[in-house]
């Protein structure tokens, strides 16, 4: 027998009981010729004293072991507070080692988390005996059992879609497959369920979700993983936006709640913005709520002044209202920051005395000033910053975000939550012709007859779900029409004939009757992302790709035999 009981299971309730744990030697302290070790389970940590130094002879840190002895109660000036096994000890009368370390160790366990990510990546196994990072393995079990059953208390069926697909354009590379069977034939893994869980509504399943893995051939980013993610999938049937939204937010704000119940969490109804009022309030389509710091729309004022960078053609001002007085240094850094994001300088005034003091000021006319306080809303001690320029938007609100951090302004224990919507069907791509935003499978506003003006005004039943500046969900309200599919995609370029081919079984299931369907699909990284308070994704998934799309661990992508490669008709170049 390795062990009677988990560390978890002892405490005081335990004094006098005789008990064997198996773990890890976590620390060694030899106290003249008394050894105290702590073992370490999946459960927690218990320290066990050996008044015989024998025992502990041969031991070395993360050795696996298992230890016997009684239950004792430790000193009182000993007690440890930060372990639930913190006032008592197991006095050792045997102990046996089931796993020798037998090689040096690449980082402490303690502090792994300070080490390279490479090496972290290459010896997860012992990575995840840090803490933390098994606390985050465990929170995402703990998250999704609580996700499955808030969807299905809402009525969802749980269905499983294919891993293997055909290719099919849908804004990201597809990771491809060989064919063993069908020669220079391929098949591609999911960049999501989006078409399978379409035809489950062309089924007749009225609402579906799944757990669903995703995988995309994307460089990495701290919120995005280089090769595969999961999401919460969901589907509704004879649904509208506000039914998905419904669902949306009272399945995402009770994970919140019961998972950080010391943070302040929007409860619904969260707020809602057109993809236009999200540009021209915050300068970014991932509004930061936590933020109080607002964008104001100073280009009409400012054509009426002389100051030649906030004029010309394609030219807006952006401004941004701050309190209180900036120190000179803080002025340098916000315009450092400024020029690392493009911007040519960073304009500001300071309100004191009634008066204007800046580098602008001059520039303003005297019978303009009043009417500039008015629209900024500024009093005294105000500190107003301008932003000018063909992508004002935009850089605003990147200094938006920069002075929210910098004056302290961003509450760190809320989780502020909102949608997005309205998002525009079409921009322009590089080759200056229209292309799909986001989903390509979204309805268009106004159907066929909004499909027959400028492609650039067309706006898409297309919603976001925004947290804390993160995008967290994207979803629609799908298109169910053949017609206006063939439309919606002639515009981006496709002829009838390639949509029929491309996706042949969802143009086929619109002719038999698909009803009304939307859905979106919120990412379980990002959401774990931001509950364990971490920077990157992969500090939440148990085995993820390094951030330059490689295996550490087990060496992918790796080469393969000549005999495969010939198996699946494949010669490499």
């Amino acid at each position: 027998m390795y062990r009677t009981d988990t560390t978890d299971k002892i405490g005081e309730s335990r004094l006098g009981e005789e008990v064997t744990l198996a773990g890890w030697a976590e620390n060694i302290r030899d106290h003249g010729g008394v050894v105290f070790l702590d073992i370490r389970d999946f459960f927690g940590v218990v320290q066990v004293v050996m008044r015989n130094a024998a025992f502990s002879e041969g031991i070395s840190r993360e050795d696996c072991i298992s230890v016997s002895g009684v239950i004792e109660p430790r000193d009182e000036q000993t007690y440890n507070p930060k372990i639930p096994a913190g006032t008592v000890e197991l006095n050792c009368s045997s102990v046996r080692v089931l796993g020798k370390v037998k090689r040096a160790l690449p980082f402490e366990i303690i502090s792994s988390r300070q080490s390279r990510e490479d090496i972290r990546l290459k010896y997860r196994y012992l990575d995840m005996r840090n803490r933390k990072v098994k606390n985050n393995i465990v929170l995402r079990a703990e998250v999704l059992k609580f996700l499955r059953s808030l969807m299905e208390a809402e009525g969802f069926l749980e269905v499983q879609t294919p891993i293997l697909g055909a290719s099919s354009p849908e804004g990201a590379r597809d990771f491809i497959i060989p064919s063993r069977k069908f020669k220079g034939k391929f098949y591609a893994l999911p960049q999501a369920p989006q078409q399978y869980k379409q035809l489950l509504m062309a089924g007749g399943i009225d609402r579906y979700y799944q757990i669903a893995p995703c995988f995309r051939d994307e460089d990495a980013r701290a919120d995005r993983s280089p090769g595969e993610f999961y999401q919460l999938d969901f589907e509704m049937a004879f649904a509208t936006q506000e039914d998905v939204l419904g669902v949306c937010e009272r399945v995402i704000s009770s994970v919140f709640s019961r998972f950080a119940p010391r943070a302040k969490v929007t409860r619904p109804h969260f707020p809602v913005f057109t993809y236009k009022q999200a540009m021209e309030q915050f300068g970014t389509d991932k509004p930061d709520l936590r933020n109080p710091l607002k964008i104001i729309d100073l280009t009409e004022f400012f054509s009426k002044c002389s100051f030649a960078p906030f004029k010309g053609e394609g030219i807006a001002v952006r401004a941004i209202k701050t309190s209180g007085r900036m120190t000179k240094s803080f002025h340098e850094k916000m315009l450092a920051f400024a020029r690392g994001i493009g911007m040519a300088g960073l304009g500001y005034l300071e309100v004191e005395g009634g008066l204007y003091k800046g580098p602008i000021d001059k520039f303003i006319p005297v019978e303009l000033k009043g009417e500039l306080r008015r629209l900024a809303g500024l009093e005294e001690g105000d500190t107003i910053f301008f932003i000018a320029g063909t992508s004002a938007a935009e850089q605003a609100g990147k200094i938006r975000s920069e002075l929210g951090e910098r004056l302290g302004l961003i509450k760190k224990d809320e989780f502020a939550f909102c949608f997005v919507d309205d998002f525009p069907m079409y921009e322009m791509s590089e080759e200056g012709v229209p292309a799909f935003m986001h989903n390509p499978f979204s309805a268009p506003k106004g159907g066929m007859d909004a499909l027959s003006g400028d492609p650039y005004s067309v706006t898409a039943y297309q919603y976001d779900l925004v947290c804390n500046g993160v995008e967290l969900a994207s979803g629609a309200v799908r298109n169910n029409d053949p017609d206006i599919m063939i439309k919606a995609f002639g515009i981006a370029g496709y002829t009838e004939e390639e949509v029929k081919e491309k996706f042949g079984a969802l143009y086929s299931a619109f002719l038999y009757g698909t009803p009304p369907h939307a859905g979106m699909a919120p990412g379980i990284e990002r959401m774990l992302m931001l509950l364990c308070g971490e920077d990157s994704i992969r500090e939440v998934t148990a085995f993820p790709l390094g951030s330059s799309g490689q295996d550490a661990l087990f060496g992918a992508p790796s080469a393969v035999t000549e005999t495969q490669l010939r198996e699946a008709h494949i010669k490499t170049r």
